[in-house]
C-alpha cells in the first residue's frame, strides 16, 4: 500500500515535491525582490538543471542527477507524478519497492547522456547546444512506465472499459508519441524519453537474465540508512545473537517454497495472462522473497 513503511514509491514522490517547492519558494522570492525570471535562472536554476554545451557540463558534472529532480513548471511535475504514481503502483505490487528508485536514477542518467551526446553529435541540434538544457524526471518514468510493461504487458487498466486495457497498448502509444514528436519543440526531452524507455527495457532484460542491477545501488542505501541508524544495527546483532545462537529448544521452522528462475518466470507469466490479484498466497510470497532477496 501507498501508505506502508519502506515504499519507495512514496520516498520518490515526495522527493520530487519537496524539491520543486524548494525552488518554487526561492523564485518567489527573487520575484517579491523585482528580480528577473533570467537572473533566478543564472543564479540559481542553471546551477542543476543539465547543460548540452559540454564545456559547461564539465564545470558542472552533478547536474547529470540533479536534473531528473528539477521542474519549474507545475503541470510539468504533475504529469510527470501521475505516470509516476500510475506504473510504479503497478511495478511496486509486482516486484517489491527495491527497484523503483534505481531503476528511475538508471533512466534519469540514461536519457541525461543521451541527451548531451545528440546535442553535440546531430548536425541540427548542435547549433542550439550552447543555449540548451534539460531538466524533469521524464526519462527515469519512462525507464519506470517500459519496465512495468514488460515485466507484465497484458496487465489490465481501466478495467470498467471493456474489461480493461492492456498496459502494452497505452505504453506503446507513449513511446510512438515520443517519436512523433523529436522534430517539435522538445527535441531534448523526447530524445531523454527515449533513452529512459530503452534502460527500463534492458533493465528487465538482465533481470530475467539473473542481473539485477539495482543490487549494488540497495546496498549502498542500507549502509548509508544504517550509518544514521546505529540502533538497527544492534537490533540485528542482537537478534542473531539471541535467536539464533542461543536459543533453546525447537525453533519454528516454517516451510519456505522453493525460488527457482523457472518458478519466477511462470509466475511472470501468470501474471501477464490473468493479473496479479490471481496469484496464490504462495507465489506472492515467491515473488516478494525474490525481490528481497535480489535473487530474481
Amino acid at each position: 500500500m501507498l501508505g506502508q513503511d519502506g515504499n519507495a514509491l512514496v520516498l520518490l514522490l515526495a522527493i520530487l515535491a519537496i524539491v520543486f517547492c524548494l525552488f518554487m519558494f526561492l523564485w518567489i522570492v527573487y520575484w517579491m525582490s523585482g528580480t528577473s525570471k533570467a537572473v533566478y535562472e543564472a543564479d540559481i536554476l542553471n546551477w542543476f538543471v543539465l547543460p548540452s554545451n559540454l564545456s559547461t557540463l564539465a564545470s558542472r558534472p552533478w547536474t547529470i542527477f540533479t536534473y531528473m529532480f528539477m521542474h519549474v513548471e507545475p503541470m510539468h511535475l504533475i504529469g510527470n507524478v501521475l505516470w509516476l504514481w500510475a506504473f510504479g503502483y503497478i511495478l511496486q505490487d509486482l516486484s517489491g519497492p527495491r527497484k523503483i528508485i534505481p531503476l528511475f536514477i538508471y533512466g534519469g542518467l540514461a536519457g541525461g547522456v543521451f541527451y548531451v551526446i545528440s546535442y553535440n553529435l546531430i548536425p541540427v541540434l548542435a547549433g542550439v547546444a550552447p543555449f540548451s538544457h534539460l531538466l524533469g524526471a521524464s526519462a527515469g518514468v519512462m525507464a519506470i512506465a517500459i519496465a512495468t510493461t514488460a515485466l507484465a504487458p497484458g496487465y489490465r487498466i481501466f478495467p470498467m472499459i471493456n474489461g480493461g486495457i492492456p498496459l502494452w497498448v497505452l505504453t506503446l502509444i507513449f513511446v510512438v508519441l515520443d517519436f512523433a514528436m523529436i522534430t517539435g519543440s522538445n527535441t531534448g526531452g523526447h530524445l531523454a524519453h527515449l533513452a529512459g524507455a530503452a534502460t527500463g527495457f534492458i533493465f528487465v532484460h538482465q533481470l530475467r537474465r539473473g542481473r539485477d542491477w539495482s543490487a549494488w545501488m540497495n546496498r549502498f542505501f542500507d549502509w548509508v540508512n544504517n550509518l544514521f541508524n546505529p540502533d538497527k544495527r544492534s537490533w540485528k546483532k542482537t537478534a542473531k545473537d539471541e535467536l539464533h545462537y542461543k536459543s533453546k529448544g525447537t525453533p519454528p521452522y516454517k516451510k519456505i517454497p522453493n525460488i527457482t528462475q523457472k518458478r519466477i518466470d511462470e509466475i511472470l507469466d501468470k501474471i501477464n495472462q490473468q493479473g496479479y490479484r490471481f496469484l496464490t498466497e504462495e507465489e506472492k510470497e515467491i515473488l516478494k522473497r525474490a525481490s528481497e532477496d535480489e535473487e530474481l
